[in-house]
């Protein structure tokens, strides 16, 4: 029993580290920053504009 819960474990730390190689090779080949919420709602004012900004990319202004 204990060599296969080593073994699935392995196997789940294999793919879930080629998923994310995969996005951050993805990423670095594109040259496009991530793209996310920046914060989500919690960013927004009354008005539904963000308060804050996503300053972090280089390649902001590139899109």
């Amino acid at each position: 029993m204990g060599e296969t819960l080593v073994a699935v474990f392995l196997v789940t730390f294999v793919l879930i580290a080629l998923a994310v190689g995969g996005m951050a090779l993805g990423s670095r080949m594109t040259g496009r920053c991530l793209r996310g919420s920046c914060g989500g709602p919690a960013v927004l004012g009354p008005d539904g504009e963000p308060i804050e900004s996503c300053e972090g990319c280089p390649n902001r202004h590139r899109h």
